[in-house]
């Protein structure tokens, strides 16, 4: 991440000389001179470090510091006193300032104190960026196959970790491949740098644009203060674009630029930052479709798609799934705080019976639910949702394409029909938790994760009475 530098000194000289003599790549000068705004810009500011006279410091000096130091940013506060008193200097300390320098220090001096800081602060960065990772960080190891298919897929991926390349991720929502980008960014020469990760879906385009570009102070209607893009925020490591396929089209040319200039213009500056970025994006959509049809530039689908890998969803490589399902039992002993170690031999032939519809993701759903609800050390096909009980579901899914009716779809509008299969979804759904719960509603909500009066209403809308559910060959919880 880019270190952000605030001055807000009031000798102009000595000012001007600390711009120029920080003024690099890895460091951007935000400079705060007018006397009358200064203080508002800085509390404005999105900097990790601020360089401030006290003169330019509002009366009741502890609670302005305290201001500083409740920032989002948790910035540095350098202050920098017109006197040498060491009484003066322990008061700022004591109000909450992180350095007090005297402002008649030599100027070099001066510049090594800094100097010295923006050091602190990049340590600083660094161990917040460790600590977060934790234990469970991915790791390519994570991707260990018994299938050939992926096996050779897991080449390729090995081959391309030293790139600084664009990557294009492809495959089916849940196969993994923002665990795939984690694990690449860990074992690449930016492991060191920030991985961070926008779901271009998730937000609506003017956010979306402020959360990849970021913002200047009043570049629109309710921006009162600067924010960092994510492509500032990683400089010097990894991009993450989930869902790129959603991205608007104006946003396309503006990510463009960035991949071929590695330039960003946040909204409402004036100047372009440079970043030391690696971009890998993903989709579960066609991108050569989207071309086609106007909605996906193509000069930024060739940019991107230098290095293009599709993961393999779950149903191909089945074989993993009994070293998975005890890797996720190991990943939720702690978190959940339950002493289950194994899978019985009934449940595991289910769990890789079944299509997994959702791959990866869905697995992982499936075992933590089933670790919840086990009573012993083993889970047991009792304690996996009711879908696997019926063996004439575990090799389909919860929607077959195969087995609807694709006349039943003509001179139908596409809402129609997506809602048709939504039904059909909840309502195996539904089924499947009632059963477990022998029809009490109030646990199978639970279970569901939604109001037990929103649970009424889709069972009223969908046909479904709770004593069909009460008999006593169902399992119950």
């Amino acid at each position: 991440m880019l270190i952000r530098l605030v001055l807000a000194i009031k000798n102009k000289s000595l000012q001007k000389y600390v711009e120029e003599r920080f003024q690099g790549a890895e460091i951007r000068i935000e400079s705060c001179s007018h006397v009358k705004t200064s203080w508002q810009n800085v509390i404005r500011s999105c900097g990790d470090i601020i360089v401030i006279s006290e003169s330019l410091i509002p009366p009741k000096t502890e609670y302005s510091i305290s201001m500083l130091n409740e920032l989002p940013e948790t910035p540095t506060a350098v202050v920098l006193h017109d006197s040498d008193s060491s009484e003066e200097h322990a008061k700022l300390v004591a109000a909450g300032a992180d350095v007090v320098l005297y402002s008649g220090i030599s100027r070099k001096s001066l510049i090594e104190a800094i100097e010295s800081t923006v050091e602190s602060r990049r340590q600083f960065i660094q161990k917040n960026r460790l600590n977060a990772r934790g234990h469970t960080s991915p790791r390519i190891i994570d991707f260990t196959s018994e299938s050939k298919s992926m096996q050779i897929f897991m080449e390729e991926v090995w081959k391309i970790i030293p790139s600084h390349s664009p990557l294009l991720l492809l495959g089916e929502t849940g196969v993994g491949k923002e665990h795939l980008a984690k694990a690449i960014h860990s074992e690449s020469p930016r492991s060191a740098g920030p991985f961070v990760a926008v779901n271009t879906a998730a937000l609506s385009e003017h956010l979306l644009e402020s959360e990849l570009f970021g913002h200047e102070q009043g570049a629109f209607t309710g921006a009162i203060r600067s924010r960092r893009g994510a492509f500032e925020m990683a400089h010097g490591g990894t991009i993450f674009l989930d869902e790129i396929g959603e991205m608007p089209l104006h946003l396309q040319a503006k990510l463009l630029r960035v991949l071929q200039d590695y330039e960003v213009q946040p909204l409402g500056s004036e100047r372009p930052l440079w970043v030391d970025i690696r971009v890998i994006a993903a989709t579960n959509q066609n991108l050569e479709d989207l071309v086609e049809n106007g909605n996906f530039r193509k000069d930024l689908y060739y940019r991107l798609s230098v290095i293009m890998l599709t993961l393999p969803p779950l149903r191909k490589h089945k074989e993993d799934i009994p070293a998975m399902t005890h890797r996720f039992i190991e990943l939720y002993q702690q978190k959940i705080g339950k002493d289950v170690i194994a899978v019985t031999e009934a449940a595991m032939k289910a769990l890789c019976q079944y299509d997994w519809p959702g791959n990866v993701r869905e697995l992982m759903n499936v075992i933590e639910r089933a670790m919840l609800l086990c009573q012993t050390e083993k889970i047991s096909l009792k304690d996996l949702p009711y879908i696997f009980h019926e063996p004439a579901h575990l090799s389909k899914g919860l929607v077959n394409p195969d087995e609807m009716v694709m006349e039943s779809w003509k001179n139908k509008t596409l809402p129609e029909v997506c809602q048709e299969v939504v039904d059909q979804t909840e309502r195996l759904y539904l089924e499947m938790v009632l059963g477990e719960t022998r029809g009490r509603v109030g646990q199978a909500a639970k279970i569901a994760g939604i109001h037990t009066r929103s649970f009424y209403n889709k069972m009223k809308r969908l046909g479904l009475q709770k004593e069909n559910f009460r008999t006593k060959d169902r399992p119950a919880i």
